[in-house]
C-alpha cells in the first residue's frame, strides 16, 4: 500500500463499547467527514499518481494506466474510528470516464490492513449509487475508508459523492475514559512547596481525603474544599490540600473514597532531570548535523538531516521559491521548528530569546547550574561555555544565515522562513526527505526577530566569544535598518503547503521588542523612543512579541531609564497577579484563561508563557506566591487537569507519547522511537483543525479538546517556541 494511505495512530485511553449488538432504534453516527465535498477536498486524499480535485461538488481524480494492484491508486479518508463487532454501512455515488470496476473498502490504514469490507464497484458514465455493509474485527481509530482503482489498462477519470460510512454505538467525541478522578502532578511536589490535587466529585460538601505512602499506609488525613462547577472542563471540582507533608518519598497516592490518583513523588528536587531533558529536546531537532548514539542513545540517533546526501537536497544551497529572487544560500543548522522539516525565524528567534534569557537569568540569579557547562549531553559539552549558551547559539547561527546579503536586492532583510515545497508524509527522518527546498520571501516580521535575537546574542557573548558577539549585532543594527527601510513586508497567510504560514501583518511589536534588545545592548537613544508595547494580560507569543520589551528592561534595569523601568516592573506584577486570580479561580491550576472560553492551538505554551511572567514577578518582588503560581502551572502540565493527562512526553503514568513529529513516529512505525522525555505537546485546543480532532472530539469541553495521537498536529503537535517556554520554566522551578 503507498505511503500516503498510511493512517495516523491513537493512543489517548478511549473506551469503545465493542461487541454489543446495535438495537434496533440506535442512532446511526456518521464517520466519514465532508463526504459531500461541501468545504472543498480535505480531509479526504489521493495517491501521488493519482491527483484529485473537487469538481462540481464532486471528488475525481485521474485515475493512470500501467498500475497492477488495486492499491495503488486510490481515493480515500484516514483516522475514522471502528468498533470491533458492530456493521458498518457504507454509501456513496460514483461515476467514471469508461466501464471499469474499482472497490470499496473499510479496512485498517496500516499493515495488516484488516478489512470490515471489500467489495466490487462496477461503474459507468452515468453515476450510481451504492451501499455495501460489513462487520468490523477491530477497535480502532485508525480505519480508512477508500476508493481502490489501481490495475486499469487505460487511464480514466474516477468521480465521487455522497460518501458516508455509519455504524457503532460509540457517538462521535463520547467514550472517553480519563482515568481517576483524582488529578494530582503525576511527576511530583517540591518537599518545600505547596501541595494540591483537582478531584473530580459531585458532592456539594467537602469530601473526605487519605495521603498512602508507596506501601499503601495513610500518612495523612483531611477533607477537599469545593471549588465548584469548573467552566473549562465541565467537571465539578473539590480541591485537596496536603503542603503539610514535607517528608521526601515516592510512591504516594491520594484517595478519595475508592477512588485513588496516579502515583507521585515528593522530592526536593522533583524538575532536575525535566530541566535537563527540555532542553535536549533542541538537540534531537537539530539540522545538519549527526544526532549522535553517545548523547542520545541508540534508539534516537539519525544521520545528519539535510546536507545534500541522496535521496534529499539539502540546505546549503537552497534558492528561492521561484518569483522571489534568483540566489541561493546557505541555511544550513537551526532546528527543525515543530513536527515537519521547516525552519522558520519568527518562532526561531523567540526560543532562542528564551534559552538566552534562561541564561541571564541564572546569571543575575546565581543559578549555578543554569551556567554549567556539562549540563547537556551535547557536542559542545566541555568548551567552557554554558551549555544552554551553546545550543542557543545552534539557532542563532542559522538565523543569521537567513539574512538578504549586501549585495542582493532588499539586502539586510530575512527570508521568513525555509521548508520543503509540499508536506512529507509521516515517517519522514530528515535525512530521507526527497522534497525541494525554497526560501520564501524576506518580511518585515523575519528581520524584526533576527534583530532581537542578534542583539541579545551580541549582549550575551561578548563574554564568550568577542568576534561572535560583533557577528550578531552587525546583523542585528542591518536588520534593524532594513526593517525601517521596508517596514510592511508581510508573509502571506495563504503560504502554507510545505510548512506552516507564520503569517503576521502587525509588525509594530516586533519592532517594539527588537528596540529594546538592541537599546539594552548598545544604549543608543535612537532605539529608546521605538518602545511603545506593554506588557498585557494577553502575554506573549511568536505573533505577539510586544510584551517580551517588558520583560527585557525588567531583566537589565541598569541599562534602561528609571522611568522605564518602574512602570514594567509595576505592569509585571499587576499582569502576574491576574494570571494568579485566573489559576486560582479554576478547578485546574491554568494561570491562562482565555477570555473568548475557547483554547487556541499550543495551548500549553500559553500555560508556560504565563509561568514565566510569574517567575519574572517573583524575581522583581521576593513574593513567594509568584513562585507557588509557577508551580502550580506546572502541576497543570503534568497530569492536574481535566484530562488526567501529563502533557510532557515521559514525566507521568498518563503522559503524552505520540506527538506529532516526522522522526518520533513509533505510533506509526514500531522501528522508530516515541518522543523522548521532556516533549512538550501542544495541548487542548478548541478549533479542532485537524480530522483525528474532528473525528474524536466534537462537541468536546474547551480544556478537553486533546487527543494524545500523532495525526493531530492541532492538539499535539511539538514545536521549538513551546520547549523553550517550558525549559525556562523547568530551569525556574528546579533553580535552588
Amino acid at each position: 500500500m503507498s505511503a500516503r494511505s498510511r493512517l495516523f495512530a491513537a493512543c489517548l485511553p478511549l473506551v469503545l463499547l465493542v461487541g454489543l449488538a446495535t438495537p434496533a432504534h440506535a442512532e446511526t453516527y456518521e464517520r466519514v467527514l465532508n463526504g459531500t465535498f461541501a468545504t472543498g477536498k480535505s480531509p479526504w486524499w489521493s495517491s501521488g499518481s493519482t491527483p484529485s480535485a473537487v469538481d462540481s461538488g464532486r471528488l475525481c481524480a485521474d485515475v493512470p494506466a500501467g498500475t497492477v494492484n488495486p492499491w495503488e491508486s486510490m481515493i480515500g479518508q484516514n483516522d475514522v474510528p471502528l468498533e470491533a463487532g458492530q456493521p458498518y454501512t457504507l454509501r456513496f455515488t460514483a461515476s467514471a470516464t469508461r466501464p471499469v470496476t474499482v472497490r470499496a473498502v473499510v479496512a485498517l490504514a496500516d499493515p495488516p490492513s484488516t478489512g470490515t469490507l471489500n467489495k466490487p464497484v462496477p461503474l459507468t458514465a452515468e453515476p450510481k449509487a451504492f451501499e455495501f455493509t460489513g462487520t468490523s474485527t477491530k477497535t480502532t481509530t485508525r480505519g480508512q475508508v477508500a476508493l481502490q482503482a489501481g490495475g486499469a489498462k487505460e487511464a480514466y477519470r474516477l468521480c465521487l459523492d455522497d460518501v458516508s460510512l455509519t455504524g457503532g454505538v460509540v457517538r462521535p467525541g463520547g467514550g472517553w475514559d480519563y482515568g481517576s478522578p483524582v488529578r494530582v502532578n503525576q511527576l511530583g511536589y517540591a518537599a518545600s512547596g505547596d501541595k494540591r490535587a483537582s478531584v473530580v466529585n459531585a458532592a456539594t460538601t467537602p469530601v473526605a481525603w487519605q495521603l498512602r505512602d508507596a506501601a499503601g499506609a495513610v500518612v495523612a488525613t483531611g477533607t477537599t474544599t469545593v471549588k465548584g462547577d469548573d467552566a473549562m472542563s465541565g467537571d465539578h471540582v473539590h480541591i485537596a490540600d496536603f503542603s503539610k507533608v514535607k517528608t521526601v518519598g515516592t510512591g504516594y497516592t491520594l484517595a478519595v473514597g475508592s477512588d485513588v490518583s496516579e502515583p507521585f513523588d515528593i522530592a526536593r528536587s522533583p524538575y532536575d532531570s525535566l530541566r535537563r531533558d527540555s532542553l535536549a529536546y533542541f538537540y534531537h531537532n537539530r539540522s545538519g548535523t549527526p544526532i549522535d548514539a553517545e548523547h542520545v542513545g541508540a534508539a534516537y540517533a539519525r544521520p545528519a538531516g539535510h546536507v545534500g546526501v541522496a535521496p534529499n537536497k539539502g540546505d546549503t544551497s537552497v534558492p528561492c521559491l521561484p518569483g522571489t529572487c534568483d540566489y541561493s544560500l546557505d541555511v544550513s543548522g537551526g532546528w527543525y521548528d515543530a513536527g515537519d522539516h521547516g525552519k522558520y525565524v519568527v518562532n526561531g528567534a523567540l526560543a532562542a530569546w528564551q534559552l538566552m534569557d534562561t541564561y541571564e537569568r541564572s546569571l543575575r540569579t546565581l543559578d549555578f547550574e543554569g551556567l554549567r557547562d556539562g549540563l547537556l549531553a551535547i557536542p559542545e559539552q566541555a568548551n567552557h561555555v554554558p551549555d544552554v549558551l551553546d545550543e542557543a547559539r545552534w539557532e542563532v547561527e542559522f538565523l543569521l544565515k537567513m539574512q538578504v546579503p549586501a549585495d542582493k536586492p532588499l539586502a539586510g532583510m530575512a527570508h521568513h522562513k525555509i521548508h520543503d515545497l509540499a508536506w512529507t508524509g509521516h515517517p519522514m527522518l530528515p535525512s530521507n526527505d526527497p522534497q525541494p527546498r525554497y526560501l520564501h520571501a524576506p518580511s518585515t516580521a523575519a528581520t524584526l526577530n533576527l534583530a532581537a535575537a542578534g542583539a541579545q546574542c551580541a549582549r550575551i557573548w561578548a563574554l564568550w566569544d568577542r568576534a561572535f558577539s560583533q557577528k550578531c549585532l552587525a546583523a542585528a543594527e542591518t536588520a534593524w535598518q532594513a526593517a525601517n527601510a521596508h517596514p510592511d513586508l508581510y508573509a502571506p497567510d495563504e503560504d502554507s503547503v510545505g510548512g506552516g504560514a507564520y503569517d503576521d501583518t502587525d509588525v509594530s511589536d516586533e519592532f517594539s521588542w527588537a528596540a529594546a534588545e538592541l537599546y539594552a545592548t548598545t544604549g543608543k537613544r535612537v532605539y529608546l523612543s521605538r518602545i511603545t508595547t506593554k506588557l498585557t494580560p494577553a502575554g506573549f507569543s511568536w505573533k505577539d512579541t510586544g510584551a517580551l520589551a517588558d520583560l527585557t528592561i525588567a531583566r537589565l534595569p541598569e541599562r534602561f531609564p528609571v522611568d522605564r523601568v518602574l512602570p514594567a516592573r509595576k505592569r509585571i506584577l499587576s499582569v502576574a497577579d491576574g494570571y494568579l486570580r485566573d489559576l486560582r479561580k479554576q478547578g485546574y491550576p491554568n494561570p491562562s484563561l482565555p477570555t473568548d472560553g475557547a483554547y487556541a492551538w499550543g495551548s500549553t505554551s500559553a500555560t508556560t508563557n504565563a509561568a514565566m511572567v510569574m517567575g519574572v514577578a517573583y524575581d522583581l518582588s521576593f513574593r513567594r506566591e509568584y513562585r507557588d503560581g509557577v508551580l502550580e502551572s506546572m502541576d497543570y502540565l503534568l497530569g492536574r487537569n481535566g484530562l488526567n493527562q501529563s502533557f510532557v512526553s515521559g514525566y507521568g503514568e498518563r503522559a503524552s507519547h505520540n506527538q506529532h513529529h516526522r522522526h518520533w513516529s513509533h505510533q506509526i512505525d514500531p522501528a522508530l522511537p516515541s518522543p523522548p522525555p521532556g516533549s512538550l505537546a501542544g495541548g487542548p485546543n478548541s478549533g479542532l483543525q485537524d480530522p483525528v480532532a474532528q473525528q474524536n472530539l466534537p462537541g468536546c469541553q474547551p480544556a478537553k479538546c486533546y487527543i494524545d495521537d500523532i495525526g493531530s498536529w492541532s492538539t499535539n503537535e511539538v514545536a521549538i517556541n513551546w520547549n523553550s517556554s517550558l525549559a525556562w520554566v523547568a530551569a525556574f522551578v528546579d533553580a535552588r
